[in-house]
């Protein structure tokens, strides 16, 4: 018989109560302790893409120039982030996010000096890539801290609903306050401050090793049983999903830019992206107030196609209200996938792989909005104005196909399935 992986024993708690709220999720012994500085270390993740399009476009003139080397920290990020969480389910967190912080900190403010002393774009594609590769995986570290802490708990769904939020609340405050520091401080003001709240917030979540999962020994059997949580079937099912779901972000960054332009009202920009993701907040936050009874597989795919169905309306939208309307229910489409999604992970893969599990998902929202911004761009170039939600409308239906085709794949095989066939790890799972 192979040897075992040892993991951090799941918290015990009192018997939950049939409505599992966010006041019992935060009264889990420990969980400030990492959530606080997860919170801090996540925010600069925000600010990376528009500090380093001010910056870019101020010393080059060029959105373009500007565009690109935001994408190209976008691919990297998306590219290497599942490597990153491979590692850290291997090493442990702790190994990863130290010498990580200290090289996004280090490119970072490489790219910002490039920027400054007018390099050229070539020179700033090779510090921007680094820069993406090396951005801390915080936001699936702390689930994954979750995961552990609530093994087999009802409040499983609830964290996932709040790490949502959580999310939704770094991406209102981090654009904000990067963009106040570029126009009121110094263009590279938001990128300098990125990197130092990088450093400053890994380090200190990088501290929390009460609460980060164990690892094994480096048996060779163990080494067998790490193998990508990308094996599992039901994982690839949830990244074509979440590729979608980034088609959402992205395609409604472009398109609500050039629909505005269009207008003549540029500022309602940030009134409409901004009722986007009050949506999305909103839903997430009475998602994890719910006691589900369906099944999460079930919930997925009834909500996907919400999202879908929603999503394909905007190209029809031709004025503001009605744009506003159709973005807000498209938001509070989005949280619920994410959220029912990231809940699956914890039933088909492993503690010891689901930091890298987490981090498919993540890297997949990142990929699918930086070519969604990308075929925008070129859709509303070349067609017609309010063109680029024609890519929101494509991924989730195209996504939705996927999922419906396979679905069976998210579905534990009775009672104690092998929930991680290509992991090598048997996990006993309760279904809905």
């Amino acid at each position: 018989m192979g040897s075992t992986v040892s993991t951090t024993a799941p918290e015990t708690t009192s018997p939950a109560p049939s409505r599992p709220g966010y006041g019992q999720l935060l009264r889990t012994r420990g969980a400030w302790t990492f959530l606080l500085p997860g919170f801090a270390a996540r925010q600069p993740f925000a600010m990376l893409t528009i500090s380093i399009v001010l910056l870019v476009q101020h010393t080059t003139g060029s959105y373009g120039a500007a565009g690109a080397a935001a994408a190209a920290t976008g691919v990297s990020m998306a590219l290497f982030a599942p490597y990153s969480g491979r590692l850290a389910d291997r090493y442990g967190q702790r190994a990863v996010l130290i010498p990580g912080v200290l090289v996004h900190t280090l490119s970072g403010l490489t790219l910002t000096a490039l920027a400054l002393a007018h390099a050229p774009l070539w020179a700033l594609f090779v510090a921007a890539v680094p820069t993406g590769a090396s951005v801390p995986q915080v936001g699936p570290m702390v689930r994954a801290r979750w995961g552990v802490k609530l093994q087999g708990s009802p409040l499983m769904t609830t964290a996932a609903a709040f790490e949502s939020v959580t999310d939704e609340l770094t991406f209102v405050f981090g654009p904000l306050l990067a963009t106040a520091l570029c126009t009121a401080v110094t263009p590279s003001a938001g990128l300098v401050t990125e990197a130092a709240l990088t450093l400053v917030g890994g380090l200190l979540f990088a501290a929390q090793k009460s609460t980060q999962p164990s690892v094994s020994g480096g048996s060779g059997h163990a080494r067998v049983q790490r193998t990508s949580a990308l094996r599992v079937p039901g994982v690839r099912v949830l990244v074509v999903t979440f590729l979608g779901i980034g088609s959402v972000f992205g395609g409604m960054q472009v398109a609500l830019a050039a629909f505005t332009e269009s207008i003549g009202e540029p500022g309602l920009n940030g009134v409409l992206y901004g009722t986007f993701a009050a949506g999305n907040m909103l839903s997430g936050i009475v998602c994890g107030a719910i006691a589900w009874k369906a099944a999460p597989q079930r919930r997925l795919v009834i909500g996907y196609a919400a999202l879908a169905l929603t999503a394909s309306a905007l190209w029809t939208a031709h004025s503001v209200l009605l744009l506003a309307g159709l973005g807000l229910l498209v938001g509070m489409c989005i949280a619920p996938a994410l959220i029912t999604g990231y809940t699956l992970v914890e039933g088909l893969v492993p503690a010891e792989a689901r930091t890298e599990a987490f981090t498919w998902l993540t890297g997949a929202v990142a990929l699918g909005q930086a070519a969604a911004v990308t075929v925008a761009g070129q859709l509303e170039d070349r067609l017609w104005g309010g063109a680029g939600f024609l890519v929101p409308m494509a991924g989730t239906v195209l996504a939705l196909v996927t999922l419906v085709a396979l679905r069976s794949r998210l579905v534990a095989r009775g009672q104690t399935r092998t929930v991680a066939r290509g992991v090598g790890h048997r996990v006993p799972v309760t279904v809905d």
